[in-house]
């Protein structure tokens, strides 16, 4: 008979999963993307992903997050029907433990986003809990475990659709991803779900993506004339296709938008065909163990030299550097789309619960703790710092949450430029060109390498939202691209058109 598992043993090995997926990519996307690096062939694209694998090492080599949001803590239990317990806690309870235990740990200190009262007050639960917690019970006398932390870029891009049993899944896959932006931080994977119910569907699509990049293996499988399962056939032709989008790394136009397509399936109503798709990114974090009663689970660390030797530097010879101390609207109007600046000077920062109170102090007439004329924000969510740091990881996140702020702020407090991650829409694009304003993009998924830019940190405003507060940030070289300048043009649409003509493998959509 096995050893009972001891209540310390497993909030201990929760704890030190989720410390460890902070900072460790996974092996299998490291090399998939350090592939997809030496193949990709648009400057913009290639430099995205170089950024990603530069930040991935410098997070490894540094024991910090490798993404500002640390994500909501997921974890899938698959528990033998024999195990014994040596403990006085649920088990619900001790991950839930271990998830506080492993978000405020004082050497690595991780973004506590999660929001109790949701559709009310949404305060923050301070340690990121309750985890998600998927329970399955199973032949055997030990414990799988998964752990996993999901950012909100990623997860919000879900989709769910119950397509007619006749309809082609393909077909909704290729309409739907183009509709998904780069908010979920691209290349990464596409988990999808089969059949079931539209709660079963969307578990297997979450599952799918915790399995290892593998689909090198399929296509080296049918390249030697291997039968394939109609699964595996799938998964290969959405690859493919997803691909010949022209979407690419960051939403900026390449070859790479996917390394892998990821499918589960279970079998369904005969009149019901539920199809579920969630994305991962490019900070995909996930770790696998099991425990028998011997002790915690040991985690081993990838070795430095498995990662693609790319180190990014700042192209101080075809950028050009930018003084945002000194920032006119007539400077911001003269850049051009695709244009790759190194900021520097004093920059603010603001995201969605910010403009919110913006909002509200402006319709009550209030004066607002900042004064934004001819300033830049930066679209962040910080994580708080440790030791010698003036600021934890600060990637951006996704710009689009702020569009319906954007007429406000560029009209009403003299706001002259913004900067985060992925596309505008139309409502923002429009702002941007009636008040010549521009929209600067910063690689997502490159947190840690974008806060070494960030000399100095002091909060300016709104102390009490914590990483929703307003600082002031001290940059050097900060990396941005113009993403929409001045006449309302984004590259979000010109690339990927670009591209996706450049592959020739999908017609090219035109308005």
């Amino acid at each position: 008979m096995s050893q009972p598992i001891r209540q310390d043993d497993f909030i201990q090995s929760i704890a030190d999963a989720f410390q460890f997926i902070s900072c460790y990519h996974p092996l299998d996307y490291i090399q998939a993307l350090g592939a997809a690096y030496e193949r990709e062939q648009s400057p913009a694209a290639k430099d995205a992903i170089a950024q990603i694998l530069t930040n991935s090492r410098m997070c490894a080599e540094g024991r910090r997050p490798i993404c500002q949001d640390t994500g909501i803590a997921v974890v899938f239990l698959k528990v033998g029907m024999n195990v014994r317990w040596d403990a006085t806690m649920s088990v619900t309870d001790m991950v839930n433990e271990g998830v506080r235990r492993a978000y405020l740990h004082p050497d690595n200190t991780l973004r506590a986003s999660v929001l109790l009262d949701p559709a009310g007050a949404r305060k923050n639960s301070k340690d990121n809990t309750p985890a998600v917690i998927h329970y399955e019970i199973v032949p055997g006398d030990h414990v799988e475990v998964i752990c996993a932390a999901k950012g909100g870029g990623s997860e919000n891009k879900s989709k769910m659709v119950m397509l007619n049993p006749s309809d082609s899944i393909v077909d909704w896959v290729l309409k739907t991803v183009p509709t998904m932006g780069a908010g979920w931080c691209p290349p990464g994977m596409l988990g999808i779900g089969i059949g079931g119910t539209p709660e079963k569907a969307m578990l297997l699509a979450k599952e799918s993506l915790m399995e290892p990049i593998n689909i090198q293996f399929l296509v080296e499988k049918a390249a030697r004339g291997e039968k394939l399962t109609r699964v595996e056939e799938l998964r290969l032709e959405l690859m493919e296709k997803v691909n010949a989008l022209g979407i690419g790394a960051q939403g900026l136009g390449g070859l790479a938008t996917v390394l892998d397509v990821k499918i589960l399936d279970y079998p369904t109503h005969a009149a019901s065909l539920p199809v579920a798709m969630i994305p991962n990114c490019a900070a995909t974090r996930h770790v696998h163990f099991h425990l028998d009663g011997s002790g915690p689970a040991v985690l081993e660390a990838p070795r430095l030299e498995d990662w693609p030797d790319v180190t990014w530097q700042p192209d101080t010879k075809n950028s050009k550097r930018v003084d945002l101390n000194t920032l006119t609207p007539a400077e911001v109007a003269s850049w051009k789309p695709g244009q790759t600046l190194l900021l520097n000077g004093k920059m603010l920062t603001g995201r969605d619960a910010a403009h919110k109170r913006i909002a509200d102090m402006l319709a009550k007439g209030e004066k607002l703790p900042v004064d934004f004329a001819n300033r830049v924000i930066y679209y962040v969510g910080p994580v708080d710092p440790v030791r010698d740091e003036v600021v934890g990881p600060a990637g951006p996140t996704t710009a689009t949450r702020m569009d319906k702020f954007t007429e406000m702020m560029l009209a009403q407090t003299g706001l002259i430029a913004m900067v985060g991650k992925a596309e505008r829409g139309p409502v923002a694009i429009e702002a941007i060109r009636k008040h010549k304003s521009a929209y600067l993009m910063a690689v997502g998924g490159a947190a840690y390498l974008v806060s070494k830019a960030i000399k100095g940190a002091r909060v300016l405003g709104f102390e009490d939202m914590g990483m929703e507060a307003i600082y002031e940030f001290d940059v050097v070289d900060m990396p941005v691209t113009v993403a929409v300048d001045a006449g309302g043009t984004s590259v979000h649409d010109t690339g990927p058109k670009e591209w996706q003509a450049r592959i020739g493998k999908i017609p090219v959509a035109t308005k």
